[in-house]
């Protein structure tokens, strides 16, 4: 399957880019916070999440990993496709969306089109529970702080190591992660943005 695709950009529609590598055009259903970030003519390189059917090969591509992971994650929920995914991450950022799902925050999710009250706490339910379990794992290795003080350094950790194991992160990963990063005057989610950053690279 393709891992990536690296080439210039011909065509952007509606949750559509055609990526021409080679005079091949690969058409990349994508979100409105991809396709945001590319330009005709200039060269891009999209993450891609192949769905491979009797009848179909879809190509998905994201403009990078964080995004592709959120994706994966969204689609691993009963009753969500790739139609409703791509809704809700066209809706919202990677980071805001992990953090609205640890929240409990519905309404981020039912601004999405398509997206009704009851699939929102589907979603919620089920990546919460593996925030759970990923973050139970965290907490009996001794890393993840226990201290829920609002706005203390050790409580946005522990939010910010839950939000994003909603994106699809390993505790190895978020823990180095979290050791190189200084917390004290960044909020939850400037704290998953900067992380994101380091590791989409």
């Amino acid at each position: 399957m393709f891992y990536y695709l690296d080439g210039e950009v011909s065509i952007i529609g509606q949750n559509l880019a055609v990526i021409d590598i080679s005079g091949a055009g690969y058409a990349c259903m994508t979100t409105m916070n991809t396709i945001s970030r590319l330009e005709v003519g200039k060269k891009a390189k999209l993450y891609t999440y192949c769905n491979v059917k009797e009848d179909a090969f879809d190509i998905y591509g994201f403009f990078d990993l964080s995004e592709k992971r959120c994706f994966e994650q969204l689609l691993s929920v009963s009753g969500v496709g790739p139609k409703a995914a791509l809704s809700i991450l066209s809706a919202s950022t990677p980071e805001s969306l992990a953090l609205a799902i640890i929240s409990d925050d519905e309404s981020a999710l039912t601004v999405a089109a398509g997206v009704g009250k009851k699939l929102a706490q589907r979603i919620i339910l089920e990546l919460k529970d593996k925030v759970s379990k990923d973050t139970a794992t965290l907490k009996s290795s001794g890393y993840v702080p226990t201290s829920s003080e609002a706005g203390q350094p050790a409580g946005k950790q522990r939010d910010a190591a839950a939000a994003l194991a909603v994106l699809g992160y390993s505790q190895g990963e978020i823990s180095a992660a979290m050791r190189s990063l200084d917390v004290g005057m960044l909020s939850v989610e400037e704290i998953i943005r900067e992380i994101l950053k380091k590791s989409v690279k």
